[in-house]
């Protein structure tokens, strides 16, 4: 079994290895310090299980365990947390457990266990609780991730299975559906034709060609999108709204 410890501090960090060390036939792949460092290190290590606090800087451990969730294969998230106030929201986060630190021994053979039976019905788990949006996106790129901040996002367009998401520094692919992602992030985008999402605070104007196309203008953004028929009247009022 292989295992990402993630936990901004070292000592922590530390007794889980130890106490790891004693279980045969796990290895422990890589160690990170907050949410987005174990975020890499699960794109690069493709661990069975990992380790997690919730209390860390930048990314912490509920929002990693969301983009988690996406990982195919999707590694068993177990929670060791100092603070029993984040248990709801781990399991609507999908975590297989939920350690106490200290952790002790015996907890942390039990978890090891309720992972193995995970693992051996992974095809089956139940995707995330979309309960709380993301603030940042994962996209691969030549193994490795980028973070991108879903406020930096102008538009999200569907291209064959993958998404590309237009940002402020360029663009990336996203593995995830358009769907999907229209359903959690349905407060801040607005769809404006089948393969095509939005930014509402980009919106600056709806507008008719002269061959009669209706297109969407929005700011920072030099080319004119497309918009279908069937979205154009909520997108007109969309726009008396802002």
């Amino acid at each position: 079994m292989k295992v990402v410890i993630a936990d901004d501090e070292p000592l922590a960090r530390e007794r889980l290895r130890a106490l790891l060390a004693e279980h045969e036939g796990v290895t422990v792949v890589a160690e990170a310090s907050n949410g987005a460092e174990a975020l890499h290190a699960c794109a690069q290590t493709l661990p069975d299980m990992v380790l997690l606090d919730i209390a860390m800087p930048g990314v912490d451990g509920l929002e990693a365990a969301r983009h988690l969730a996406q990982f195919q294969p999707r590694p068993a998230v177990v929670f060791c947390t100092a603070y029993d106030a984040h248990a709801l929201s781990a399991f609507e986060a999908a975590a297989i457990d939920y350690l106490m630190k200290p952790v002790r021994a015996e907890r942390l053979a039990t978890a090891l266990e309720r992972v193995r039976t995970f693992i051996a019905g992974r095809a089956s788990a139940l995707p995330v609780s979309p309960a709380q949006a993301r603030r940042v996106l994962c996209a691969r790129l030549r193994g490795n991730l980028r973070l991108v901040p879903v406020e930096d996002i102008h538009y999200l367009q569907a291209e064959e299975k993958y998404v590309v998401a237009h940002h402020a520094r360029g663009q990336d692919l996203i593995e995830e559906s358009l769907r999907a992602l229209e359903e959690e992030f349905g407060e801040r985008f607005i769809r404006i034709h089948r393969n095509c999402l939005i930014a509402r605070d980009r919106l600056q104007e709806v507008r008719r060609t002269s061959a009669g196309q209706v297109q969407a203008v929005l700011r920072d953004v030099a080319q004119p999108l497309e918009v279908s028929r069937r979205c154009v009247a909520n997108l007109k009022i969309e726009l008396v709204r802002l």
